[in-house]
């Protein structure tokens, strides 16, 4: 590509990313990194602000609150009031709610999850609830697990927060609940219903609390495989950034692409 069509597709970019009204942006790997901020993250948030941007910060982790994670943020620089947060347990609790207001749930999960749901109206029991729902926890019991197992079998929807398999800790990787999703299934022959990415759903239900639409809405992303092919499916304007998961090389592999790469979010600043 010559270096004028080069910059005519940044040019482009940058006029699109110009007409955004809305940004969803996920968090880690986009604007931190194991409680470290990441370049251009704190003044990403901060123009935002003074532009009059309405934005989120989207995790499919389902074990903190919004609270939690705004503090969590707040220790690395970077300002996010707890509103403008939106997790994986907060969008299984809106879908469930729309679902079957006032219904019944055993929930395998921590505050995150119980907290959400009970804001949701749900009543939590492991007697003939209406649904098994699981979450992220880093203390899954056999237990929890066989009951899990026993009340999807006599009818309980079982409904997950989210698919990954695997969450990071200091020690290495853990389990996560996909995974544990995984086993239950093998037991029941049930697939649950995960609400978190790669469900385009989450992001509707992100814009629902924006009262933003698809066409004005653009996302950051550092996850081909999640952020960005749910991004497309919800009709958004998809950024990928390499300060995560994805590779400039992963990129190749997949039959879709994101409307723009930039290698962090100090680079997409450039272009806002």
């Amino acid at each position: 590509m010559s270096k004028k069509s080069d910059n005519g597709k940044k040019n482009r970019s940058a006029d699109r990313n110009r007409e955004i009204e809305c940004w969803l942006t996920d968090m880690d790997g986009v604007l931190v990194h194991e409680n470290e901020a990441l370049p251009g993250a704190a003044e990403l948030i901060e123009h935002w602000r003074k532009q009059g941007k309405r934005f989120l910060v989207l995790t499919n982790n389902s074990i903190y609150t919004p609270r939690d994670l705004s503090a969590r943020l707040a220790r690395s620089g970077i300002e996010v009031p707890e509103d403008q947060i939106w997790t994986s347990a907060l969008a299984t609790a809106a879908f469930l709610k729309d679902q079957a207001p006032g219904g019944s749930a055993c929930i395998i999960g921590e505050a995150g999850l119980t907290t959400a749901m009970h804001e949701a109206g749900f009543v939590m029991t492991d007697v003939n609830p209406d649904f098994v729902v699981l979450g992220e926890t880093r203390t899954y019991s056999f237990e929890a697990i066989t009951k899990a197992i026993r009340l999807i079998n006599e009818g309980a929807r079982f409904i997950a927060t989210n698919p990954d398999v695997t969450g990071p800790s200091a020690e290495g990787v853990l389990p996560a609940t996909g995974a544990v999703a995984a086993l239950i299934t093998a037991a029941t022959k049930r697939e649950p219903y995960y609400v978190g990415k790669p469900n385009p759903m989450m992001f509707r239900s992100a814009m629902n609390k924006l009262g933003a639409h698809s066409e004005r809405t653009g996302m950051i992303g550092d996850r081909m495989d999640t952020d960005v092919v749910a991004g497309i499916e919800a009709g958004l304007h998809t950024v990928l950034v390499l300060s995560g998961i994805s590779s400039r090389e992963d990129v190749d592999r997949y039959p879709f692409r994101p409307a723009a790469i930039h290698d962090s979010v100090a680079d997409l600043m450039e272009n806002l």
